[in-house]
């Protein structure tokens, strides 16, 4: 006959797996149990995220905590952006300004300097020089990056007062009778032999012994009258379960026993064992303290994988103590615990497991729940706010200054050690007001274009003695009056030359009547100059004889 891989013949027709090797008919292969998961998961504690199952089906809260696990995703993420806004001005500085103001660059540059908020009045000045409010490209710079290194900080002291904002209170304080009186729980106990067994092979489960089982006070009573229990077949093994409601616990020990014993083509061998002990108060069922985990099937000496098989007992033990939630109404629950595990007998090697399943003195797997009440104390427990309103302004207000601190510093070093620095507001003011100058001209240029024609004004400005579109003559006052008949018929030639360009043909009327009575307004300052052209000579004084 042949056995499949990691297994072993005995009774010359049967196979049973190597030691800490399961069985798996589906596959008709065996397997190693540690790799059906780790080697021991315990988890305990009182389940607070029951009560707040609405919310958590609108807002994925597990989700937003693997992205936020502590205060360095906020660090990380502000010391990015600070880089990434430092090494953005930097760049720009190495582009030219220019001299016109119209360039992207100078644009950029400018709307930066306008976001000097927190230095404006904390630039270099010379000796006994007034305070005025001066805004520069660097103090953009570093204000913008002040501001991010705040944002950053404030948002880690939110995560951290939001996350931390309350600590759990332990107190542990010595118990009287009554007090364990009103400890009544529903308390669950699954134990879970992992192997290819039955329920069909369990025996001696049903009875309950109380006290040292070595000293007077033992005592044994039928398990029927503490809880029920019962017995499941599942995918890795048969699973014990005892229930008990509102249970009144034992003073000290408590002791529960049960065998799986060998059946035909069914040896009794185990590779493990899983436990999950739960307690919950019985009117407020929303609210759970539990224990759980898996035992992994090595040895105590090495890591060498085992097969439980023997008489001497697999003993499970746990203790409950009694807790008192405060923060939680008053709530009392019992609290499981996984204290130890000694193991039972055990076999390592396949030759000793093969002599043991071929005879019947060792055909059985015992195990023990040993069950201790720890009532001598009972644990309180609180919340305590550790935060308040004081201390979160305390310290964001010294998240502040040293977000301003850090990078004023840095603004008096770069002045200080850089002489063009200190002056480069009054630089891009100039280059800005040259331009704003400009406009402002060539506005007044399609203004007075569009209202008198379309005269070069260049030209009147490289040639003084011609005409404007205003009508006005701009003239020397030694000029003859030749030149001032020539150039009142220029007048009239511009100023009809201005009207048939940008006037309309509707105004005609209105528009001859305007150019007369700028002409008539031209000619009485020709006059005047003609006659102050003359100049007035005082006749000589006679001399004394």
């Amino acid at each position: 006959m042949a056995c499949p891989t990691h297994a072993f013949l005995y009774n010359t027709t049967q196979c049973a797996c190597n030691p800490g090797y399961l069985f798996n008919s589906t596959a008709n292969s065996c397997a190693l149990f540690s790799e059906h998961g780790p080697p021991l998961v315990l988890s305990t504690g009182i389940d607070y995220g029951s009560a707040l199952t609405f919310p958590g089906t609108i807002f994925s809260f597990d989700s937003i905590k693997k992205f936020t696990q502590s205060q360095a995703v906020f660090l990380e993420a502000t010391l990015v952006m600070l880089l990434c806004w430092l090494s953005f001005c930097l760049l720009l500085r190495l582009f030219p300004l220019g001299s016109d103001g119209r360039s992207l660059w100078f644009k950029i540059r400018w709307w930066i300097s306008r976001l000097d908020i927190s230095f404006a009045t904390r630039h270099w000045l010379h000796d006994q020089s007034p305070v005025v409010k001066r805004k520069t490209e660097l103090g953009g710079t570093f204000s913008i990056a002040s501001w991010i290194l705040f944002i950053g900080l404030f948002a880690a002291l939110l995560y951290q007062t939001i996350s931390k904002r309350s600590v759990e209170v332990h107190n542990v304080r010595a118990t009287n009778g009554p007090d364990l009186v009103s400890f009544l729980n529903d308390l669950e106990f699954n134990i879970t032999t992992i192997s290819s067994m039955s329920c069909a092979q369990l025996r001696g489960l049903g009875t309950i012994v109380t006290g040292n089982p070595l000293f007077i006070d033992r005592r044994d009573i039928p398990l029927s009258t503490f809880a029920n229990y019962s017995c499941l077949n599942t995918t890795t093994g048969p699973t014990i379960t005892i229930h008990c409601k509102n249970c009144r616990l034992f003073r000290d020990f408590a002791y529960v026993s049960w065998q799986f014993i060998d059946l035909p083509n069914n040896p009794a061998t185990a590779v493990g064992f899983q436990f999950n002990l739960t307690a919950k108060k019985n009117d407020r069922k929303k609210h759970m303290s539990f224990v759980s985990g898996t035992l992994k099937n090595v040895s105590d000496f090495d890591d060498k994988p085992i097969t439980y098989r023997g008489a001497v007992p697999n003993i499970l033990k746990f203790n409950l103590f009694p807790r008192i939630y405060h923060n939680l109404h008053d709530l009392k629950l019992i609290q499981p615990l996984f204290h130890d595990f000694l193991p039972g007998s055990y076999f390592g090697d396949a030759s000793q497991l093969q002599e043991s399943l071929q005879s019947s003195r060792d055909g059985l797997v015992n195990t023990t729940l040993c069950i201790s009440f720890l009532s001598s104390y009972i644990l309180e427990i609180d919340n305590q706010n550790i935060l308040g309103p004081v201390s979160f302004l305390a310290d964001l207000g010294g998240l502040y200054c040293i977000s301003i601190g850090i990078f004023f510093c840095f603004l008096v070093q770069c002045e200080y050690r850089i002489t063009r620095l200190r002056n480069e507001d009054r630089i891009m003011k100039n280059i800005r007001n040259r331009r704003k100058a400009q406009e402002r001209w060539e506005k007044l240029r399609k203004y007075v274009t569009y209202t008198w024609g379309s005269c070069s004004l260049d030209d009147t400005m490289s040639e003084p003695n011609k005409a404007s579109c205003t009508g006005a003559m701009t003239k020397s006052f030694r000029q003859s009056g030749s030149k001032h008949r020539r150039k009142r018929q220029d007048i009239s030639n511009a100023v009809s030359f201005c009207q048939k360009v940008t006037l309309p043909n509707e105004k005609k009327v209105e528009e001859e009547h305007v150019h007369m009575q700028e002409l008539r307004s031209t000619e009485a300052p020709l006059n005047l100059e003609r006659q102050s052209s003359f100049s007035i000579e005082k006749p000589p004084k006679a001399e004394r004889r």
